[in-house]
Parts: C-alpha cells; structure tokens; sequence
C-alpha cells in the first residue's frame, strides 16, 4: 500500500472519530491495568459497570491481596472468565508489591512479565497510562486493518502490529489505536459493517467484494 493511500485512510478515519480515546474508567496506570486486564473477551461498557464499584473497594495492590479469592471472584463475576482473571488480579498484584513497589512498571518488558498482562494489554497502558508512543492490536484494529487492506489477511496480531508501525507515524500511534477502535466498533463493525454508507469504501477491497455480492436478508416470520 502506498504511503498516499494509508495517509487517506488515517486522515478520513481522523475526520469520523476526531476525540477517539481510552473508554475504560480510570485515574491512575493501576487501575487502567486492571481494567484493560479485565476488558478480555468483555466488553469496555461491561468493565466500566463492575469497576465502579470495584475501584471503591480496592485502591491499592495491598487491597485486592487482602480479601480471599472468592470474595474478589464474587466482585468480579459479571465480567467474562472472571475466576482466571481474580487469580491473575491477586498474583499480578503480589509482583507488583514484591518487585515495583506496588507500582505499576512503565517499562513494556516489565509490564508483560505480570500476570495477565500480554503485548496487547502493555502496549495499551504505555500509551495511556505513561505516554509512551504504542499501537495496541485488539480485536477492531486487526478486522479494521485488514478489511482496509494495512495488513493481510493471513497475519498474526503481532504482524498487524509491526505493519501498522511501519505505516503510521510514531508520533500517531497512540491516537490511531484509538481511532481504529472507534472506527471497527461503531462503523466498520464485525457483523453488518456500514459498507453501503462508509467513506472509505473505495480503499477497501473487501468492502467492494461485499457490495458486489451482498448478503440475502432474511424474510421477516
């Protein structure tokens, strides 16, 4: 793809969604963790119920240690797999305690040795919690980027990852990830995407394909 075309689709992605942020609830880099940590397989609008209540309860590493598991279980059981993610909440806790002074690290080799932090997870608390330039790949970024044809179909997430940092201006990576969120969550979504009505549908090559051949609906019972 050619430099003009990518700068096209990040500028009328810009122009839809000029305030897209972070939409999980948060003051400090702690919370954020345990909120994108919690955002698995969940959705941003779930984990902002639980975590209004539970961000009253626990404020510090010490807090969420100092309950049994199953009260944190209990606390957390309307969010997906939330048994996993309570034992991943006290064990990433209890290193954070043990090795950074119970504060969250901003170094990403540190951040994806806690518990149930993964690449995607670091990435997303650099950026938002400390600033530091990151493309994030969840699930929008990599439908978006490969329906938009920034990456190929067959690419594994850290591939999107790694093209989009090609494409995109370092300066821009924090604010594209959330641009390409907002774009795949409320426009180009995973099913009935906005195709017939969307900007960019002449840079989209499986855009096109679906307007060619477009989906019989189904009569009404």
């Amino acid at each position: 793809m050619t430099a003009k075309k990518v700068r096209h689709i990040l500028d009328t992605i810009a122009g839809m969604f000029p305030d897209a942020h972070c939409e999980l609830t948060h003051s400090n880099p702690f919370e954020l963790t345990i909120a994108v940590l919690l955002s698995a397989q969940c959705t941003d609008e779930t984990v902002n119920k639980v975590t209004a209540t539970l961000f009253q309860k626990y404020k510090s590493p010490a807090d969420y240690l100092a309950v049994p598991l199953e009260e944190l279980e209990q606390d957390i059981r309307r969010i997906g797999l939330f048994r996993n993610k309570a034992k991943n909440i006290q064990a990433l806790c209890a290193l954070v305690l043990e090795r950074h002074d119970g504060e969250i690290p901003e170094k990403h080799e540190q951040l994806v040795e806690l518990p149930g932090v993964g690449r995607k997870t670091a990435n997303v608390v650099m950026s938002n919690a400390f600033g530091v330039p990151a493309i994030a790949v969840d699930t929008h970024v990599e439908r978006v980027s490969k329906r938009l044809g920034l990456a190929d179909a067959d690419d594994s997430v850290l591939q999107v990852e790694q093209k989009l940092m090609k494409q995109v201006p370092r300066e821009e990576w924090t604010i594209t990830h959330h641009r390409l969120i907002f774009f795949g969550r409320y426009h180009c979504k995973a099913q009935n995407p906005q195709c017939p009505v969307c900007p960019l549908l002449d840079s989209c090559p499986e855009g096109k394909q679906c307007m060619k051949t477009p989906k019989k609906r189904k009569s009404k019972e």
